[in-house]
């Protein structure tokens, strides 16, 4: 019986190598961005959502508030003149709880409503305990605020390993995460959120964005990028339509591991 000979020299050597680091990086594929390392796994695993691979011109325009309530309204009011009927809001359960109003605000115009959890602290230092904990209270709480149970989370801080991904899903949760970050949190100036979030958005996108007090430029921002976006082509959907779309783009945690800025965010976001 003969058997193919093959011949190696250094063009093809180096063809094997990439073939062999692409086998090795099969089953994942290492992210690492200011020193906050993800890996790309099996499905079977529990992982966070940062995006959704799709050709379809959407994506999804997302907002944490934790505190304050100077921002919160006047983001919906620009989502009202815009036009824009979608949007996600990740909530934390004592914001919620001492600002009934504006949550109702956000129900009554029909958007997406997400948890951000109980206290606003990184859930990978907690117990196991600590962690089904903190998000059974914020689901209680929502749930009896919005009259819908929440079904997606996005941790305070984007904090996560594999026990809070693995807990999130025993309780029924996708963690959501986000490819997009305005960075709105660092006040770095509106037409610089603008021109960041504008250019970094791809079809099926997940754009972090914040509605707490600190961020001051959020919603002067807002109209442009709503404008420019449109003007592309996109069109806004809620995270919870964007998991209806096929290869949806999920990231399960190596121990302590984090999302991408998630660690420059200040707790008070």
């Amino acid at each position: 019986m003969a058997y193919p000979i093959y011949v190696f020299n250094a063009r093809k050597y180096r063809r094997v190598a990439l073939l062999a680091a692409a086998v090795l990086f099969a089953g994942g594929i290492v992210y690492s961005e200011a020193e906050n390392i993800a890996v790309f796994a099996p499905n079977d695993e529990p992982a966070a959502v940062y995006s959704v691979k799709t050709d379809r011109k959407v994506l999804a325009l997302t907002f944490d508030i934790s505190w304050g309530d100077t921002r919160a309204e006047p983001i919906l009011q620009v989502l009202k003149d815009k036009g824009v009927k979608k949007a996600t809001f990740f909530l934390s359960s004592p914001w919620s709880r001492n600002h009934p109003d504006i949550v109702r605000k956000i129900v009554e115009a029909g958007y997406e409503i997400g948890s951000h959890g109980h206290k606003h602290v990184n859930y990978s230092r907690l117990s196991d305990e600590e962690i089904r904990t903190q998000i059974q209270t914020a689901h209680e709480i929502l749930t009896e605020l919005t009259g819908t149970p929440p079904r997606l989370i996005r941790m305070p801080n984007g904090d996560f390993d594999k026990r809070v991904l693995r807990i999130a899903r025993e309780l029924n949760y996708t963690v959501i995460q986000w490819d997009t970050d305005s960075l709105d949190w660092k006040n770095p100036g509106v037409d610089r959120i603008i021109d960041r979030v504008v250019r970094r958005a791809h079809e099926g996108d997940i754009i972090l964005m914040h509605a707490s007090d600190s961020c001051k430029q959020t919603h002067l921002a807002l109209p442009a990028i709503i404008d420019q976006l449109r003007a592309k082509g996109y069109e806004f959907v809620t995270v919870g339509e964007l998991l209806t779309l096929a290869d949806v783009r999920q990231t399960p945690a190596e121990q302590q591991g984090l999302s991408p800025a998630a660690s420059d965010a200040p707790d008070s976001i």
